[in-house]
């Protein structure tokens, strides 16, 4: 049409790439060839005419949640002749009602967030992940704390629930990565923390949730309950971060770690890889955090327990052995996520790794042998029927042997055998190589000979260092008193 305003309708069609008669229909009608296209018309029937108006609409103005295979099944109750290659059909026609006449929904809202002004704790179950430990799997969750703003992640491999002290020792581990304190610490409510708990348990939760944020210096915030949207920052990441530990477990060709420490590591360079791709972001949001304080606050249950004549006591229905020495002794007990510090006053006596009841409520057993071995050894009987005797056992060689001692040897000959054992895998620190020549025994068809144990795993003498120590002279003492007066200068 440019060309036709200056030259005549065959040059102008030539110049424009068209035929003659081409130039001659857009002269008469300029329109583009889809602007003269008609509505299609349905070429075959519509076979839901009969039933759309009169049953199908109705349901969905009745019930909008209704699904279309619900619908597609219930016309296929009814009339049996629609078939089933009408499916698709009314999934899409609904789907098309539905964009028109269907409910409202609830709408996102995108947030502008500034640096160092919220951060975010959230849990997640990392069970079908299936990671072993020491050959036996490891039921976990990961604490993960994330910044909004620049995506600063941080992971905390959590052994129980979600409770109030997996919160507070992961989201300060988190702030002291991190080097600061946002102004703001959201949470999904700690409902897992806060279920089925009474008003007065629920209300000192919070006073100690609201006292961690106060100390610093935070505002503690949480998402409306049921609502996962309102934590999408860190919902999402969930998922990014599990399919990174899955990828890193696929190329490690292992899921198994020889301990939990091992495994912690594993996680803390995942997160350390995360976090150096978005460095600059980092060192952009800790310029605008808030200082952290010169201490960490508590983030442990203190409770005080006393030692019953079973050599242990029992916490959050675990039975947990210590030194019989302490029989009768009131202990502080600093109850961690993953392990107990027990106190005696202000000192420190030992740690115990956290232990967690069945699920059917029984009570569970922590039981160190080391702590019964001597008692047990005068009342060796004791064994057969003792409550935790498939958890005395530190290692399955043992477990096996004694089996094997039973179905050989009389319960009272099997029961002082297998305190000898342990006996000699205490007095002599060997308990990983006894368990070893055990199970080496065993595969053999041989039960253990325990003067033949006695005499393996005896020290050799030659072996033994000759220490010999060389007197000092008495006078030599004399001289260390003595004050040598210099000569006056």
């Amino acid at each position: 049409m440019k060309f036709r305003k200056t030259e005549k309708s065959l040059t102008a069609s030539v110049k424009a790439g068209f035929s003659e008669s081409s130039g001659y229909r857009m002269e008469k009608d300029p329109r583009f060839p889809s602007q003269k296209k008609g509505l299609r018309s349905r070429r075959r029937p519509d076979p839901l005419e009969a039933v759309w108006g009169r049953e199908i609409e109705p349901m969905l103005k009745a019930a909008p949640g209704l699904r279309p295979i619900a619908i597609f099944q219930e016309m296929m109750r009814r009339h049996p002749e629609l078939g089933e290659q009408v499916r698709r059909t009314m999934e899409r026609r609904i789907r098309s009602w539905s964009a028109v006449h269907g409910p409202e929904q609830e709408v996102i809202f995108r947030q502008v967030h500034e640096p160092g002004r919220l951060g975010l704790s959230d849990f997640t179950d990392m069970g079908d992940l299936e990671i072993t430990v020491a050959s036996q799997p490891l039921d976990h969750r990961l604490y993960h704390f994330r910044m909004v703003y620049s995506g600063f992640e941080h992971a905390h491999v959590v052994l129980g629930g979600e409770s109030f002290v997996a919160l507070a020792e992961g989201l300060q581990n988190a702030l002291w990565a991190l080097g600061g304190a946002p102004v703001e610490h959201r949470s999904d409510s700690l409902s897992a923390a806060f279920r089925n708990l009474d008003a007065e348990a629920a209300k000192d939760l919070t006073e100690r949730y609201q006292a961690l944020c106060a100390h610093y210096r935070m505002t503690p915030t949480r998402n409306n309950t049921g609502v996962a949207h309102e934590n999408g920052s860190i919902e999402s990441s969930h998922g990014h971060l599990k399919k990174a530990v899955e990828d890193a477990l696929l190329m490690r060709g292992s899921r198994g770690f020889d301990d939990l420490a091992g495994y912690r590591r594993f996680i803390d360079e995942i997160i350390g890889r995360r976090n150096a791709r978005i460095g600059k972001q980092i060192d952009v949001e800790r310029a605008k955090l808030q200082d952290l304080p010169q201490h960490r606050t508590a983030d442990y249950q203190e409770v005080g327990v006393t030692v019953t004549s079973s050599s242990g006591f029992i916490l959050r229905k675990v039975f947990y052995t210590v030194p019989s020495q302490l029989i009768g002794h009131r202990l502080r007990v600093r109850l961690y996520d993953d392990r107990l510090e027990l106190f005696l006053g202000g000192s420190h006596l030992l740690t115990r790794p956290r232990g967690r009841s069945d699920w059917n409520g029984k009570t569970a057993h922590i039981v160190d042998y080391r702590h019964i071995i001597h008692s047990l050894r005068k009342k060796p009987m004791a064994l057969m029927n003792l409550v935790y005797r498939d958890q005395i056992f530190p290692r399955q060689a043992y477990a096996k042997t004694f089996d094997a001692l039973l179905e050989v040897q009389s319960q009272r000959d099997a029961c002082r055998t297998m305190v000898e054992l342990l006996t000699v895998a205490h007095e002599r620190a060997c308990e990983a190589q006894l368990a070893e020549h055990l199970g080496d025994e065993l595969d053999a068809g041989r039960l253990p000979d325990i003067a033949v144990i006695r005499d393996l795993f005896t020290p050799d003498e030659q072996a033994l260092p000759d220490v010999v120590i060389d007197q000092v002279p008495l006078s030599a003492y004399d001289e260390l008193t003595t004050i040598s007066m210099g000569e006056a200068a």
